[in-house]
């Protein structure tokens, strides 16, 4: 059997298992925790066969360009698959903890609710995991990144029917798009840095790196920095802190697994993954390891004041992961490989056996009770101690700081364009983009200097658009309305840029317009039967009374913001790819309206059917859990 098979083998085996599950019937829980258990089974005994192989060979690094999915003149969107030291420890750990977890959840969910909706999101997200340490390059990495991050919402608003859970997953969401800005872009700069999608492999070539920094050092030193962006906020690591103890709300294998092990640890990887290309920038290893070294005492101090062993656990990771980044930063690979692997497994032990720790605390504090024991904080001054307490139970304000500086001018920028009701879009906005289309077509018209901004004033309507979708609490049909006609817009911005030809826009638009129309259907549905829930006011919890309309909008919401599950995704790539290298500014809006779509679409989708049941006719959890 060649290489090449044993490894597309690797994405395949969680590909199968996770399609098996969708079909098992929800009372069959025998059957699907089987399937879980079997597809993580194999996953394990092939790691542990395939690694002992690589390693017989002499452990070389493995390249396998696998297929092309899309071709054109100068631009090619290659699935690439890469083996290596890094891949193998992730393998291995990864296969592990995810056979522990399926072991352990088969009883731990039993009679659950959601017990089918579990298996599939943990194969799902088994399979984006795959994606990811297999990448051989950024497109590919990019394919798995999505799936993780969609897979995350979805476990943390396991309990959807609790208010606290869907608004964490909603956050956890949320903070993950942030740090695809930094995937897309450090994407498009890699593209005009070396005229093609360079693989992880070539970023090893010493002598190839070297040259290319040496002359484009400035735009060397943004793609590192988007990548540390990227990988911040993967791994929690600061400003981004904050979601981490927030995505705890979801059943504890879900916690253990994504949020204590493997998913955190993501950031790590990029970095790992990416050191050849940043190694020899001082600055970007200065700023790597000050971020590290910051997260690793802010969470040390966080974790000492939780009044939940979720939260502390979770804050005392993230201090690890901290330590990790400095690793990283010094050079030192096994040592952080060594260190994931055994805060992985640590962080997951912690997990899965927390609720009998909490009751055994519980139980032993009344029969051997000792006295507060001394440490390093009480030989600060008094008044130090009193500032780092209450810093530390305000969990150091990032999630005042990042909604200040985040989230409220959003919100602030959109209530101003209060101008784009239903009425506006369909007699102003839809006649102006067929008038710019006329335009595309007579290019030669329009003046040089007008051409050379067109593109950019196109772009940020586009982005208008998503911001008031974005803050739109009163029509769901506005609020989606306004996300399809941004990709037309963007479409639109790009053709005004040399090469985008009409067959690139209609891949690009392929799978946002079907999906689009399928979206609309389902909020017709949901208007024509519960017509008095038909805003955005709150969490409706409607996917009691509609969960086959539920999951559809799910999936229209999944191909409306380029999810690749249709060729709009490679339509983003090459969207990014026909924009210049001096379009710093195209390109960031660009960046902005993919993500911001992605979190207004879920916004969206969680309003309307996630959250405490409107009706009251369901069993009514409290608000908090």
């Amino acid at each position: 059997m060649s290489i090449q098979v044993i490894v597309g083998s690797f994405i395949l085996i969680p590909l199968l298992g996770f399609l098996l599950s969708l079909f098992v019937p929800e009372r069959s829980e025998a059957v699907l925790s089987r399937i879980a258990f079997i597809t993580s089974a194999l996953e394990l005994i092939g790691s542990i066969g395939f690694i002992g192989y690589w390693l017989v060979l002499g452990s070389p690094e493995i390249n396998i360009p696998e297929f092309v999915l899309f071709k054109g003149s100068g631009y090619e969107f290659l699935v690439d698959f890469y083996f290596d030291k890094i891949t193998a420890v992730y393998l291995l750990v990864g296969a592990f903890l995810t056979f522990l977890i399926t072991r352990y959840s088969r009883y731990y969910l039993h009679r659950e609710s959601g017990y089918k909706r579990f298996f599939n999101t943990i194969l799902f997200f088994y399979l984006g995991y795959s994606l990811t340490i297999f990448s051989g390059n950024f497109e590919t990495l990019f394919i798995g990144w999505e799936i993780l991050g969609l897979s995350s919402f979805l476990l943390v608003a396991f309990y959807r029917e609790r208010y606290l859970p869907v608004r964490n997953a909603v956050k956890v969401f949320t903070i993950y798009r942030i740090g695809d800005v930094g995937i897309l872009l450090a994407m498009w700069a890699s593209h005009h840095l070396w005229h093609e999608n360079i693989s992880f492999m070539k970023l090893g070539n010493y002598n190839l790196v070297h040259e290319q920094l040496q002359s484009h050092s400035a735009i060397g030193l943004f793609i590192s920095l988007m990548i540390l962006v990227a990988a911040a906020a993967k791994s929690a690591q600061l400003p981004f802190s904050s979601w981490l103890p927030r995505a705890m709300e979801g059943p504890t294998p879900s916690s253990a697994i994504f949020y204590g092990s493997l998913s955190v640890h993501f950031g790590v990887f990029l970095l790992l993954r990416t050191y050849p290309f940043w190694e020899h920038q001082f600055v970007v290893r200065l700023i790597i390891g000050l971020v590290g070294a910051s997260t690793a005492i802010v969470g040390f101090t966080i974790a000492r004041v939780q009044s939940t062993i979720k939260s502390q656990i979770a804050y005392a990771s993230i201090s690890q992961i901290g330590i990790m980044f400095i690793e990283i930063a010094l050079g030192l690979h096994a040592l952080a490989l060594i260190h994931f692997a055994g805060n992985a497994f640590l962080r997951t032990y912690q997990l899965l056996v927390s609720p009998a720790v909490v009751s055994y605390l519980i139980r032993n504090q009344f029969y051997h009770f000792t006295g507060r024991v001394k440490t390093f904080e009480d030989y600060l001054p008094r008044r130090l101690q009193y500032s780092l307490y209450v810093l530390s139970l305000k969990e150091w304000n990032l999630d005042l700081l990042l909604n200040r500086m985040v989230f409220a001018p959003i919100k602030r920028l959109g209530k101003y364009l209060d101008f784009l009701s239903m009425r506006n879009v369909l007699f102003y906005f839809i006649p102006t983009y067929f008038f710019g289309v006329l335009l595309r077509i007579q290019e030669e018209i329009l003046p040089i200097q007008l051409l050379e901004w067109l593109p950019e004033i196109i772009a940020i309507l586009g982005l208008l658009m998503v911001l008031k979708s974005f803050s739109e609490r009163n029509n769901p049909y506005l609020a989606w309305v306004l996300i399809l006609l941004n990709h037309a817009w963007l479409a639109l911005a790009i053709s005004f840029n040399e090469h985008f030809d009409w067959l690139h826009i209609g891949l690009y638009l392929s799978g946002f317009f079907p999906a689009g129309i399928l979206g609309l259907f389902c909020l017709y549905q949901l208007k024509k039967h519960a017509p008095e829930y038909f805003n955005l006011n709150q969490y409706y919890g409607l996917v009691a009374d509609f969960p086959k309309l539920s999951f559809v909008f799910l999936l229209a919401s999944m191909g409306l913001m380029g999810f690749p599950i249709s060729p709009s995704f490679i339509g983003e790539d090459l969207v990014f790819s026909h924009i210049h290298s001096d379009q710093f500014l195209l390109a960031t809006v660009n960046a902005l309206s993919f993500v911001l779509s992605g979190i207004a679409l879920i916004r969206i989708y969680a309003r309307l059917f996630l959250g405490i049941h409107a009706r009251h006719v369901h069993e009514t959890p409290y608000k908090s859990s």
